[in-house]
């Protein structure tokens, strides 16, 4: 735990519990309807694999060793909770040296912390009803978050079962064929880090580096936060008008810092729409009614809820991730069409043949660069 004399920069465990207390609860299912959607869920992640596997041709050496976790909103908001405090200890390692030295350091730290455990427990609790899967790879692996036995620990598959029960509901779509679906999303993923050894280093050293180059005053993160849970209360941010609607992420951002998000938002568009492509892909011949589910999910994505819900997409940075997986689509398709998906997997060699930023908008810009130089 990250503090200073016993004063916690974060407290993880308030923002736990902030989170779980403040969780919506879920769909009215009975305890045997409940049971069943979880063996239901487990049954066809298992499945999923082999379609995957056949229609990606990324099969492992290995067979895939990572546990499959079917969770509530509560154990999503506990799994990611670690995650964050791992992936995040360095930024805030550095934030606690910038803290220490100025006056009164120890004694804002003492209520800082706490004020961000909540604060951070109620974005959490916003998030954990919008999230139906999860490859988690960063958390360390403990009892309740087992992880696989890989030489970097894997990672674990999370589902998470009342929100797609509620999302099926929601459509008005066939349960077994939405459930089949989202797991066909999510075991692709499993799939792109499994398959692809050095991808999860390789994320991992990029986020590290985008959060070494923080160089803001170490409240200026804490304050962003501040304001997306502000949001939440129903109060405006202030100052939101004068930042232009930026995420949290873009807020922060160095020259170098945005180097590094180029290089990861590409990555991330081509993961995210690599496993909506072969969900599409895999869809028709195992789930009969995949065509309704998608026009209905996607206008579900494109139109969110609520005015609120929309403010805070787009300062969470959510409205992004729409993108990604529209763009990356778009690129794995355009990619196929021209050299097959043989072709498109030279995109897993390394990490110098992962399309830029540049080259998701421009498909045929990866193409030439990746299979002439090969070629030559």
């Amino acid at each position: 735990m990250t503090s200073i004399g016993g004063a916690e920069m974060v407290d993880w465990n308030l923002a736990v519990a902030t989170a779980t207390r403040l969780v919506r609860p879920g769909p009215d299912v009975s305890r045997d309807e409940a049971r069943g959607v979880v063996a239901e869920l487990r049954r066809h992640a298992k499945a999923s694999e082999e379609h995957v596997r056949g229609f990606t041709r990324m099969a492992t050496e290995e067979s895939h060793d990572t546990p499959i976790l079917v969770v509530d909103r509560p154990g999503w908001v506990r799994a990611n909770v670690a995650g964050f405090r791992e992936i995040l200890k360095p930024l805030l390692d550095k934030m606690q040296e910038r803290r220490g030295s100025t006056p009164g350091g120890a004694v804002l730290g003492a209520v800082g912390g706490k004020v961000t455990g909540v604060e951070l427990g109620m974005l959490l609790s916003f998030l954990s009803s919008r999230v139906l899967g999860q490859y988690e790879t960063f958390a360390p692996a403990t009892r309740d978050l087992p992880a696989g036995g890989a030489p970097s620990g894997g990672g674990r598959l999370l589902l998470v079962a009342p929100n797609i029960v509620h999302v099926e509901r929601e459509l008005d779509v066939e349960p077994h064929d939405f459930r089949l679906w989202v797991c066909l999303h999510e075991e692709t993923h499993r799939t792109q880090f499994t398959a692809v050894p050095w991808l999860q280093d390789h994320l991992e050293g990029e986020i590290q580096s985008f959060l070494g180059e923080t160089e803001v005053d170490p409240m200026t993160v804490l304050e962003r936060v501040r304001d997306a849970a502000q949001s939440l209360a129903g109060g405006r941010p202030e100052g939101e008008e004068d930042e232009g609607g930026r995420s949290l992420v873009e807020i922060v951002q160095t020259p170098a810092q945005r180097e590094i998000l180029g290089r990861l938002t590409a990555v991330m568009s081509l993961l995210e729409g690599h496993a909506d492509f072969v969900m599409d892909g895999v869809g028709p011949q195992v789930v009969p009614s995949v065509a309704e589910i998608r026009e209905k999910f996607q206008q579900r994505r494109a139109k969110g809820a609520s005015r609120l819900d929309l403010a805070l997409r787009k300062l969470l940075g959510l409205d992004a991730k729409l993108r990604q997986y529209r763009d990356g689509e778009r690129f794995v398709r355009a990619v196929v069409d021209q050299v097959g998906v043989d072709g498109f997997n030279r995109v897993w060699t390394s990490p110098n043949t992962l399309p830029t930023k540049a080259e998701i908008a421009e498909p045929a810009d990866w193409v030439a660069r990746v299979h002439r130089k090969a070629e030559s």
